[in-house]
């Protein structure tokens, strides 16, 4: 194989906080077996998986005067057999090495394997767009990360149906997570909010000790019942070809039901008991 040029200390760093990240990325243990795998020296076994997996790359790139070694590991880290139980990681991993692999000129097919970019990215923008226009639109509204967790592989084909499907089934999720009780859709709300009898739910989205912090948490209770009436129920029993759906309005839904998640996690739940 050819040398491939070195990857830029910048470069190497992000991919590194991407293999590596705190909570989502690889194992110690993974780790240490893909660098003796590869037979990459790991001279800091004992410090940060981060500053580990940068130090063993940087010192064996210095020593090979290439790149070749770190798309071996990426390629490695990044095959599809190991993502056969989730996906949804292999996805959001993918689509943060690509953003950052973008400005080495190098794109990470669904395959786990590397290929070169007519040019290497040059801007923010630029690099964005490598990943998909789907994913530079969310990232320029800040969809909440716990929507595309839901439904980023029918983000990455396209199917706006089945995305929106789970993204509101991303919502549900949360309530019931949040106010410990089952349901779905509109009872779900009804029971995770409804200010009933006792005058207080379970779940609130503020204080309700004026007529002005009521009528937002009445509101936000609404909008989120209206949510699940016009998508999730309709997604849930509608075939696909009956139910065409447009880029423009799975994008709208995907706002709103980020919208609703940051309010979701900024909710208190209330002392009991409750009816």
């Amino acid at each position: 194989m050819p040398a491939i040029r070195a990857f830029s200390q910048a470069e190497l760093e992000r991919t590194c906080d991407v293999l590596a990240d705190t909570d989502d990325g690889l194992t110690g243990s993974e780790i240490g077996r893909l660098l003796a795998q590869l037979s990459i020296g790991d001279p800091t076994p004992t410090i940060t998986k981060r500053k580990r997996l940068f130090n063993a790359l940087i010192e064996r790139q210095r020593q090979d005067r290439a790149g070749n070694i770190v798309c071996a590991l990426i390629q490695e880290a990044m095959s599809p057999v190991r993502y056969t139980g989730d996906p949804a990681l292999f996805g959001s991993r993918r689509d943060a090495l690509n953003e950052i692999l973008a400005f080495s000129g190098y794109a990470l097919g669904e395959d786990g394997r590397l290929r070169t970019r007519a040019r290497p990215a040059r801007t923010l923008s630029e690099a964005e767009e490598a990943v998909g226009r789907l994913r530079s639109e969310f990232s320029r509204r800040g969809v909440h990360p716990d929507v595309l967790k839901f439904c980023r592989p029918e983000l990455l084909r396209e199917n706006y149906f089945h995305a929106v499907f789970e993204a509101t089934k991303s919502v549900a999720d949360k309530i019931r997570e949040k106010a410990g009780v089952d349901g779905d859709g509109q009872r779900l709300v009804d029971r995770a909010f409804g200010i009933g009898p006792r005058g207080m739910p379970i779940l609130v989205f503020n204080t309700l000790r004026s007529e002005t912090e009521r009528s937002e948490h009445t509101g936000l209770m609404q909008l989120t019942k209206g949510m699940f009436g016009a998508f999730r129920n309709v997604t849930a029993h509608a075939p696909k070809v009956k139910w065409p759906i447009q880029e423009r309005d799975a994008l709208d839904l995907l706002t709103i039901a980020s919208y609703l998640h940051r309010r979701l996690d900024d909710c208190v739940k209330t002392p009991g008991p409750w009816p």
